[in-house]
């Protein structure tokens, strides 16, 4: 556990120096991540079989996207420490100075608790309650626990990052079907081999924070052998949900181009040169990177395509 005095004495020191701005408490909230959160829990909601108001529907969305904000803000409380060492996030509000870290945790708190009452009254409790669950997973499971104990801390972690589309669908529905849990399962095995491409050209952050990713505890062959095998796990899982109630045509055929693409990428990775300069191999991975973030909104873009073209009755392969 972290000691929370050494962790947030500098950070606080340096933040009564500031007057924090709006945006330096909506940075808090990892904006980028909640697009994810937002765009998978549409898509889940979307796509259930349950038609939701559109009212409704927006309060839903909205509620979701507060409490994955939350998540950031905590997040960011706990992991304020470590943040201050890493290039990548040293710039963040409370490792910068902007924003005491007890503010950082106020906001959490009350937006937790918020976005959870608010979205078990809007829907029903067992989205209300998945929310709480997938906050507490990403807040004390993951950043208080995993992340700095074992290599294996972004695949059990991952979890907490693909709730959102299954949130959505419990808010749609009331319940959870092997279609929510399906979607979940795209975005759980999809979170390794992306994030583990970032660490690739990012490990000197990860040694300089002793954070144990796999790049550090067991390196960077290991890393690109253990992207390489998700990948191939998550272009059969990817493929094969073309053929379940939430695939379709269109699905199918992104999937197809998509994991293709993958697949080659994490190949590359896989059998890259150990002597090639450190430029040609970060161009690499960060190629495989990007293209990751590419393949899961162009996967659940067509998930959502499939959930309109069904709702309009529109039968593409009935057309032909």
């Amino acid at each position: 556990m972290s000691d929370l005095t050494t962790n947030t004495a500098a950070p606080a020191a340096r933040a009564s120096e500031y007057d924090a701005q709006f945006g330096d408490y909506f940075a808090l909230l990892k904006p980028r991540v909640m697009t994810l959160v937002v765009f998978t829990a549409f898509v889940g909601l979307l796509a259930a079989p349950v038609p939701v108001h559109p009212f409704v529907g927006f309060c839903a969305i909205l509620f979701i996207a507060v409490g994955g904000g939350a998540s950031g803000a905590l997040n960011m409380w706990w992991d304020a420490d470590i943040d201050a060492v890493m290039k990548r996030t040293a710039k963040r509000p409370i490792p910068s100075g902007r924003v005491q870290p007890g503010e950082a945790l106020a906001l959490g708190l009350a937006l937790s608790g918020f976005s959870c009452v608010f979205l078990a009254l809007a829907t029903n409790v067992l989205a209300g309650g998945l929310l709480a669950f997938t906050i507490f997973f990403y807040v004390v499971i993951y950043t208080m626990w995993l992340k700095r104990s074992t290599p294996q801390n972004i695949v059990i972690g991952g979890a907490a990052g693909a709730f959102p589309p299954m949130i959505g669908w419990a808010a749609a529905t009331g319940s959870v079907s092997v279609e929510a849990v399906l979607m979940f399962c795209l975005t759980f095995m999809w979170t390794p081999p992306h994030f583990w491409a970032l660490a690739l050209f990012m490990r000197s952050d990860y040694d300089d924070a002793d954070v144990p990713m796999l790049t550090v505890t067991h390196g960077r062959r290991s890393t690109r052998k253990h992207i390489l095998v998700y990948t191939i796990l998550l272009a059969a899982l990817a493929i094969g949900t073309g053929f379940t109630s939430v695939g379709g045509p269109i699905y199918l055929a992104v999937a197809l181009v998509l994991n293709a693409l993958f697949l080659k990428g994490a190949w590359d990775i896989f059998r890259r040169d150990e002597t090639m300069s450190e430029a040609d191999n970060f161009k690499t991975e960060k190629s495989f990177f990007k293209l990751s973030l590419l393949y899961l909104f162009a996967h659940f873009g067509a998930i959502l395509v499939e959930a309109g073209l069904a709702r309009f009755g529109i039968d593409l392969l009935g057309a032909w």
